[in-house]
Formats: structure tokens, sequence, C-alpha cells
């Protein structure tokens, strides 16, 4: 048994967080296990540093080890960043995704830049909860505060452009979040040890550097992945004009706080590789973050994989492919709106459908990279929409509409950093919303690990062909043993049905 098995970090509860649990941490961090990255952070007591528990260094000395939470947490101790292992570009907690509680929703908030943009009262109006409660909450769990973790970002953002890019340092202040060119050098010196100049100089000297409107950048994950169905099925439901397959690699736009942004993502064997286009800077941290949640690049596939093979007619699927993650959206009104629009009908139709609301109604942009040209329209845009345009049943009319209103009015509520179960119920109050749809952004915009859609043909279809029950309330009872993590279930049962979702496209078929 593999060290990782031994001690999957599979908590799912503030008693039981990983740091806590130190024999744990030292056999990790003796092992090297990089899909521990993120889920806690090693400081060496005699040096001042902190690592990831896969740093390459030789492991230090039990009684020097320190465990933290964080990466900001650690910097508030007083350790700086390793400057070979990079723990503050490691994958992000798992926790922050699978949760729904106060904390994961404020750290799903941050990472989305809402403390950079609308302060820690913002953050706390989002969420619906006082600051101080809001500070108490995140610090007794995260070693740090709104503050703190917010800032961490911001030195991760400066450090990605510094090295990156030969953009005026200056510039890189502005565009990481900083209040002035004198808080940028400080925190960078005491993240990394170094001044931004220096953190430049030695990049330099390993060859990479991007143009200012176009960065590339590696995204890290948890191993295993299996990219098939992951980018088959962006791949396969793309919408012409905001998405496309282009040389091995996923396409599309962005709608960001402060511009508009084109992305390409291409799975590699050990990351993803990103390249990013931004019509501000400010949105590079919030652009990653999208990304990365579209991915489910911070998922802990071991533990969900270990509980779903605990079902025999399951086993086999997982065994086969290891490491499914669940294709999620960058914008959750967009993708509600592609529910609807895909309600009982083909994957082909749905496609078609939204094409002709982002012809009609979504904003133009300029892709200098390959053939995209709009970003999808918002709830706002839709608002004034004359149904008689609609090429749809009147009832899927009504239902399009209803939607519409209830997102511009905040009567349904999809942010990153909403409450998934009052979203579902609001959800279920509107009219034409059944089981399918509402699962369906559950699972996709609101990123609910546990959301099931056993009322999906493809679904019934595969219970079917593994000897699992096919009526929807039979088939829901024995998922219950797949809890929590019935969303990357459905990702297996779809895998066995022979649909363009569950495979890369070969470049022929994009051509």
């Amino acid at each position: 048994m593999s060290v990782f098995r031994e001690v999957s970090p599979a908590s799912r509860g503030r008693l039981n967080l990983v740091y806590e649990q130190t024999e744990r941490c030292i056999r990790a961090v003796q092992a090297k296990d990089d899909r521990f990255d993120g889920w806690f952070y090693t400081a060496v007591r005699t040096t001042g540093i902190y690592c990831r528990p896969s740093c390459p260094v030789v492991p230090p000395k039990v009684a020097n080890m320190r465990f933290y939470p964080s990466a900001a947490a650690a910097q508030a101790a007083g350790f700086r960043a390793c400057k070979r292992c990079r723990p503050d570009a490691s994958p992000g907690s798992p926790l922050w995704n699978e949760r729904a509680d106060l904390v994961a929703r404020a750290m799903r908030l941050i990472a989305d830049g809402v403390v950079d943009r609308e302060g820690v009262q913002g953050l706390a109006a989002r969420l619906g909860y006082s600051v101080r409660q809001v500070e108490r909450q995140v610090r007794a769990e995260l070693g740090a505060g709104p503050l703190a973790l917010a800032r961490a970002q911001r030195a991760e953002t400066a450090r990605l452009l510094v090295e990156t890019t030969a953009i005026p340092m200056g510039d890189i202040a502005h565009a990481a979040g900083f209040s002035s060119i004198r808080t940028f050098n400080e925190t960078v010196r005491a993240v990394f040890a170094r001044t931004p100049g220096e953190l430049r100089s030695r990049a330099r000297g390993g060859g990479r550097e991007n143009s200012p409107s176009v960065l590339a950048l590696r995204l890290p994950f948890r191993r295993p992945l299996c990219p098939d169905n992951l980018f088959g099925h962006l791949a396969a439901t793309a919408v012409p004009g905001v998405e496309e397959w282009r040389d091995g690699a996923y396409r599309r736009t962005l709608r960001l706080p402060h511009g508009h942004g084109v992305v390409s993502l291409r799975p590699e064997p050990d990351h993803i590789a990103c390249r990013l286009s931004l019509t501000d800077l400010r949105d590079l941290a919030a652009a990653i973050s999208r990304c990365r949640w579209l991915l489910d690049l911070d998922a802990d596939p071991v533990a969900v994989d270990e509980q779903l093979a605990m079902d025999p007619l399951l086993a086999p699927l997982v065994h086969a492919a290891p490491g499914r993650r669940v294709p999620r959206t960058t914008d959750p009104a967009e993708f509600a709106v592609r529910a609807v629009l895909g309600q009982q009908v083909s994957t082909a139709a749905a496609r078609t459908h939204a094409a002709r609301l982002v012809l009609a109604h979504g904003t133009p942009i300029e892709d200098r990279e390959g053939g995209l040209t709009h970003l999808f329209p918002t709830p706002e845009d839709l608002a004034g929409i004359d149904p008689e345009t609609l090429a749809m049943p009147k009832s899927r009319r009504a239902t399009l509409l209803g939607l519409v209103a209830a997102l511009v009015s905040g009567e349904a509520d999809l942010a990153v950093g909403g409450d998934w179960e009052r979203a579902r119920a609001q959800l279920d109050t509107l009219p034409g919303f059944g089981p399918w749809t509402v699962e369906s952004i559950a699972m996709r915009a609101l990123g609910d690990p546990d959301a099931f859609v056993g009322t999906d043909l493809g679904v019934k279809a595969a219970a079917g062909t593994l000897g699992l029950p096919t009526r929807p309330a039979a088939l829901a009872e024995h998922a219950t043993s797949w809890r929590p993590w019935r969303a990357y279930a459905v990702q297996y049962l779809w895998a066995t049905g022979d649909h363009p979702i569950n495979r890369i496209p070969a470049e022929e078929e994009t051509a």
C-alpha cells in the first residue's frame, strides 16, 4: 500500500484537517508525495522557509518541522517560500471545492479576487455574515485572515508576472493588486527573500519570457488526471464563437471583472499548459482561478476513486481510467442558460441554440490566435429578448426567460461563493426546472461534488449496462454508497457510452 493510500487526506470536516495530523504529515513529507501538495505546508524552523510536502530537497529533521494549513499562515509565522519547490504555486486544497460551509465559500471568493476588489467587507456581504464572523472562522481554520490570504495570492500573481514577462515593475504592482510599488517590493522580498529585480534576473536564466499580451503558464494538478472526458466534454459541447478545439487545446473566451480574456488549455502529462490573453492584467488571478475551477484541477482524485472503487460494479471503470474530473464552467450563469437550452435535445441542437444567442446578443471580441468571436451574453444582455426570436418550444422559452429574470433580480444566486442548497431551492421554484436541470447546474456550475443526475438518459443507459438499478429512485438509493462523490460517479457512468464527450477529438474531427 502506498504512503498516500495509507494516509489519504479525504477529510471533510474542521476537526480532521490534515495539517493537524502530525504523523500523517511527517510520512507524506518523507515520501515526497506530490498528491499532498496544497493540503498542508511544511515549515522548517532552522532555515526559516516553508515548502510543499513534495519538495525535492532532503526532508528536514522531524523536530524542525512545523505544519501550516495555508501558505498565508506560514508567511504570517515569518517563513518565506522555498525557491526550489515554489509552494505558493501548488494546487489548492480540495476542501474549498468539496465543502459548502462558510470557510470553503470564503476561500472560493478570495481565489476569485473578491477581497482585492471589494475588501473584507465585500467578502462578508457576499457570504451574508459579519466581518467579525468571517475573520474568526477563516483564521481558525486557515491560520490567517482573509487579508493575509489575499496578500499571499497577490504575491503569487506578482511572481508570475515578474518572472514570465518584461512588464515594468510599477505596472506589475498595479496588476497584482498592490496599493503601491513600496508595498509590492516589501511583500515580494518578505515572501520570496528576493527583490522583484532579483526574481526577474534569476528567471531570465531559464530563457522564458512572455509578451505583455499573452502569458504562458503551467497549471499543476494532483495525479492521476484522465483528460479524455474532461477535454472531450468541453470540446463536444463547445459553443461556436465562444469555445473551440484548436491544435490540441480547448480555447474559450472569458468575461472577467475588469475586462475579458481568451484562454487556451492543453493537457500535458504533469500539468495543463495555459495561454492567457487579457485586456487587463488585474484579472490574472481571477482568470487562473476560473480555469482551475473549469478543469477541476484542485480535486483529490485518490480519495474520490478509492470511495467509488468500493462498489464492485463501478470498480472496473475506475481502475481502467482513474482520475476523472468533473468538467465545470467559467461562468455559472452562462452554464445555467445553456442547461435550459439543452433540455430534451441533442448536444448538437443545444450548441445550435446557444450559438444563435451568442451571435444575436453576445459581446464581440477579437481573437488573434484562433476563431473565437464573442463573449457569451450575460443575463442582463438577455433580459429584453423577444421570445418569438427563440426557435424552441413555447414552454422552453418560458423556462429560459424565467431563469434570466431570476438571475437578473438575484432570486437565483449561482455565484462562486454561493450556498449550494439555497441555489437548488431557488432553481426548484422556477417554471420548467426539473431534477435533471437543477442537478446539472449543481454539478457543473455550482461545483457540488455530490450532485447527481440520476434521471439523465446516459446515466440510465450506463446503469442498465453495468447491472445497476435503472429506475431513478432505486438508482439514487444505490448511489448513496458513492457519496460524497456522486458527480464523479456520473463521469464514470457516462464514459461507458460511445459519445464524443468521452474522448479528446482527433484533429480531423475539428478541421
